[in-house]
């Protein structure tokens, strides 16, 4: 796997700069909320600032703004099936990425020349009745050619338990950075 792709990421739904001021930039930052379409203004400040303290940036679902402000990157989530990636639209350090629940999910998500898979959720969390385990996660891992990250339900206290993965890294959006910091 190549270097310059990130081991961590942490989802947010705010560009609040001070939610990651003290972030570990070893931890990519992916800026994700369906709702709201963000400001092209609000977009590069927050760029701008993950620049400076070297962490890598990637906004999910508007791959126009990504290419446009030429971020880290483009988050891919499960729901979205769309094939509009052209390898030649974007440079070779840029950085997609997408979601799956399951293995029809991860075919997608192959066929749209994501880089990493986040397969979720691997532990039970608070909106989760459905979770992969360990078990189902390392099974579904091994039917993608595609590097896996793990996600849904990380703690500090099961964490530990990931080494009985296959997972490439893990990403998070509430412990992450206790788990990295």
């Amino acid at each position: 796997m190549h270097k310059l792709i990130p081991k961590y990421y942490y989802f947010i739904d705010k560009l609040d700069i001070e939610e990651i001021k003290n972030i570990n930039n070893k931890i990519a930052v992916i800026y994700r909320n369906y709702q709201n379409k963000p400001s092209i203004y609000e977009i590069k400040k927050f760029h701008n600032f993950c620049k400076k303290k070297k962490i890598k940036f990637l906004v999910s679902n508007y791959f126009d703004i990504a290419l446009k402000l030429n971020l880290d990157g483009f988050y891919i989530p499960s729901f979205n099936t769309k094939f509009y990636f052209k390898k030649n639209c974007y440079g070779k350090n840029f950085l997609i990425i997408g979601s799956a629940h399951n293995a029809k999910e991860l075919k997608i998500k192959e066929k749209q020349n994501v880089k990493l898979i986040f397969l979720s959720p691997i532990f039970k969390t608070n909106k989760s009745e459905n979770y992969l385990d360990i078990i189902k996660f390392n099974n579904l891992s091994k039917i993608s050619k595609t590097p896996v990250i793990a996600l849904g339900g990380i703690n500090p206290v099961n964490v530990k338990k990931l080494k009985m993965t296959n997972a490439f890294g893990l990403s998070g959006i509430s412990h992450i950075k206790k788990i990295i910091n």
